[in-house]
């Protein structure tokens, strides 16, 4: 470090604690532990750190403001976990800076800067897909902490740890679910081809169909009501034998069922089982009630706005993946005998 001052980043690296933590530690908040503010002060000493008041008040009006990137904020499963977060976060004292990136990785790049430029502490991310790096480079030269949630987009783990609840384990509950029903065929609709996403939503559907020696019948498309919709009249048009459907998420699976209301097609008992995939607040408010797999989305934006501000304030560091549990909600639209019960996984 001869010939320059040492920063706030060399500081974070030597107590081994992120930048946001020493800034916490600089303006004297309670909220970091005594035994981390004590290694940040030591770190200071031994490197002969000197900060600067004056300049650390011009650029700290982002203290407390933590950014949060929503891939789509259109589709209600992303809005209820942008809200859960949120609400966590402000409960502990932190303001949030949300932004819509509209599955735009040039537009999420765009906004992760602005946020950076205005001094959020942290940035909790669901990513949008694409070629280019969406921002993820600039987090790392800022040296603030970022956690990926629902989505992995960069896999350049522990760098930016991964948050979601287990797709693979939803796909599996609700097929067998599905096969409780003694179907002709089960098919898979919605979700776009080569997502991570799609792959882990229908990882387990595959092996709990080739369990039960049942060939796949995959239908990819775009995540909504549009293409589930669409799908009503394809499967009974191109594939009449399929009476059960396992849908990527619960907007393609109510388009599936106002479809088959076009066509005349019968849902739940003695028609078309169906069944969505996150359990957002309207599964229960169509007709018939729609079964979906329950990613308890109001529990697991609290638990990454928890695992976001330990890392922050503590420098305890996420893991590089974590899954939270999930659980089958059935309801009149696959239900074979008594339509509501949750059934463990």
């Amino acid at each position: 470090m001869t010939g320059r001052r040492p920063t706030i980043i060399d500081v974070a690296q030597k107590a081994g604690v992120s930048k946001s933590t020493v800034s916490l530690v600089l303006r004297n908040s309670p909220a970091v532990r005594a035994e981390t503010r004590d290694e940040v002060r030591k770190a200071m000493a031994e490197l002969g750190y000197v900060y600067n008041r004056a300049a650390a008040t011009l650029r700290g009006s982002g203290a407390g403001l933590i950014g949060l990137v929503i891939n789509d904020l259109r589709n209600p499963f992303f809005t209820e976990f942008a809200i859960s977060v949120q609400m966590a976060l402000t409960d502990k004292g932190f303001a949030t800076v949300l932004a819509n990136t509209d599955e735009d990785t040039r537009l999420q790049a765009q906004v992760i800067a602005a946020m950076i430029e205005h001094g959020v502490s942290a940035i909790i991310v669901s990513p949008a897909y694409g070629a280019d790096d969406g921002g993820f480079d600039a987090i790392s030269r800022a040296g603030i902490p970022a956690l990926q949630v629902l989505r992995q987009a960069d896999r350049s783990a522990p760098a930016f740890p991964f948050m979601a609840p287990d797709y693979p384990a939803g796909g599996r509950i609700a097929t067998r679910h599905l096969l409780e029903g003694r179907p002709n065929r089960v098919a898979f609709i919605g979700g776009l081809e080569g997502r991570g996403v799609t792959l882990e939503r229908n990882s387990g559907y595959h092996e709990v169909l080739a369990q039960a020696g049942m060939a796949p019948l995959v239908l990819p498309g775009r995540a909504s009501r549009a293409f589930g919709r669409e799908a009503a009249r394809l499967l009974t048009r191109a594939h009449p034998e399929v009476d059960a459907a396992l849908c990527f998420n619960d907007l393609v699976a109510m388009g599936l069922v106002a479809g088959c209301a076009e066509i005349g097609r019968a849902v739940g008992a003695g028609g078309l089982r169906v069944v969505g995939f996150d359990d957002i607040e309207e599964c229960g408010q169509i007709w018939p009630p729609l079964s979906s797999v329950s990613c308890d989305i109001a529990g697991f934006g609290a638990a990454a706005a928890s695992t976001m501000l330990a890392w922050l304030i503590d420098g305890t560091v996420p893991p590089p993946k974590r899954l939270s549990p999930v659980e089958m909600r059935v309801r009149a639209s696959s239900a074979i005998g008594q339509p509501e019960r949750n059934d463990a996984r």
